[in-house]
């Protein structure tokens, strides 16, 4: 197993090791919140290779351009897709994979019995009728201007990663550690971002909110580190 991690500021898709059989990625990606063009990500599939395409955060751009969920050219692509993010549902681990027939049927044949609970299956089919699907999307174009709104109230000193495309945003500031904790003293919490391969213990992950409460996280944060 090799770990292919992309490289600062932009963070953007490298191809893999030509002899690799398996990549997983994630579009958009965490914790960056970059978002690849499509036609990057496809061309990382090719015969005798898996392509693992995590899109849990596709719906939080709004009409999913980027989307390879309902390619079925792609060789090897498998497609992965989570209520979990714009609905909220964390607790019940619901999601869903879209790829080949004989790819899904080997993936099936280890799968443990009764693998989705009765309410993870209720929550499946309310969050996928018409109805929610426009919610959802309506949600997406929302959270664009909040995320605009966030990233224009950022004090100076601190430094957006990449280019954001979705519900969160990687920022980098000096004494990050520090900053985290007297967030959370303050009523914020933040994630670290040094628990993830490649970064550095100056970075923070930030959830993308309304603009009133953007204001009142970024306000808390300028008085941060103005005490630095």
């Amino acid at each position: 197993m090799h770990r292919h991690l992309l490289s600062s500021p932009s963070y953007l898709l490298t191809p893999p090791p030509e002899d690799a059989d398996l990549v997983v990625l994630g579009n958009p990606t965490n914790p960056t919140s970059v978002l690849h063009p499509g036609g990057d990500v496809a061309a990382q599939c090719r015969p005798g290779r898996t392509v693992v395409l995590d899109e849990a955060f596709a719906d939080t751009d709004p009409g999913e351009p980027q989307s390879l969920a309902a390619r079925r050219d792609l060789p090897g692509l498998l497609v992965v897709r989570s209520l979990t993010k714009t609905w909220g549902l964390a607790g019940l681990r619901v999601g869903y994979a879209l790829g080949p027939p004989d790819l899904v049927a080997a993936l099936a044949a280890v799968q443990p019995h009764w693998p989705v609970s009765t309410p993870a299956l209720a929550a499946l089919e309310a969050c996928s009728t018409p109805a929610a699907l426009a919610q959802a999307e309506t949600w997406a174009h929302e959270l664009a201007g909040h995320r605009r709104a966030l990233l224009e109230l950022l004090p100076p000193g601190v430094q957006v990663v990449g280019q954001p495309r979705s519900s969160f945003v990687l920022l980098r500031l000096p004494e990050a550690d520090r900053v985290r904790r007297e967030l959370r003293a303050a009523g914020f919490a933040v994630r670290r971002g040094d628990t993830f391969p490649g970064l550095a213990p100056d970075h923070l992950r930030v959830a993308v909110r309304d603009p009133t409460t953007s204001a009142a996280f970024t306000a808390a944060l300028a008085a941060i580190l103005e005490r630095s």
